[in-house]
């Protein structure tokens, strides 16, 4: 499987130490920590770095404002959501979509329920609160394209490309609504959701 290339963050400059990266790390943390505790409107960079344990400007040396903070959060978000779906694929058999569709659903759903700040943030599609862009799923479409091209052994072409960005938004919608009727995550709606994801891609990927 081809690696798949990181989107620029929107860092004002890039840790280049250990130290600098861990206080990132730490500054990333506190953020989606609070972002939980305190919501979008009451995060303030000083309040990331108290919780964080260092100087306000340490924050500023990275981000220029509370939104590029969320950003980052968000990039950082998906990275490690490419790295999960990458580690569930490993040992599974090549060419198999099905299974690749349930590793790139569960692992999402996982992250929704588990990880800090993604209920607000997750790859950056929620702030300010409620709203919906296609830019961050066009960005997720994009990303999950290169990362299965080479396991389902298909060109990522515009054809495929397309059919992944359907496949996000209306997953994407439909888990929305699943995490609006239960806190958890409505089990029947998701399980709809991954019938409704396994019909659409069974024309394109069978």
């Amino acid at each position: 499987m081809k690696p798949v290339p990181h989107d620029a963050t929107p860092l004002r400059r890039a840790p280049v130490q250990r130290r600098s990266a861990e206080r990132l790390t730490r500054i990333l943390d506190a953020c989606a920590d609070l972002l939980d505790e305190v919501g979008y409107d009451a995060l303030s960079t000083r309040a990331v770095a108290q919780r964080a344990g260092v100087p306000i400007g340490s924050v500023y040396r990275f981000f220029g404002n509370k939104r590029q903070m969320a950003d980052a959060l968000a990039q950082r978000n998906l990275e490690r959501y490419s790295e999960r779906v990458t580690e569930r694929l490993k040992d599974a058999r090549v060419g198999d979509w099905r299974a690749a569709m349930d590793a790139v659903l569960d692992e999402y759903l996982a992250m929704k329920r588990t990880a800090p700040g993604f209920s607000l943030v997750d790859f950056g599609n929620q702030i300010p609160v409620g709203a919906r862009h296609a830019e961050p799923n066009r960005r997720v479409a994009d990303r999950l394209t290169d990362l299965l091209s080479g396991y389902l052994d298909r060109e990522p072409d515009d054809d495929l490309r397309r059919a992944f960005l359907v496949a996000v938004e209306a997953s994407d919608t439909l888990v929305q609504l699943a995490f609006r009727v239960d806190p958890e995550g409505d089990e029947a709606i998701i399980g709809e959701t991954r019938e409704l994801l396994r019909a659409y891609l069974g024309r394109v990927l069978d």
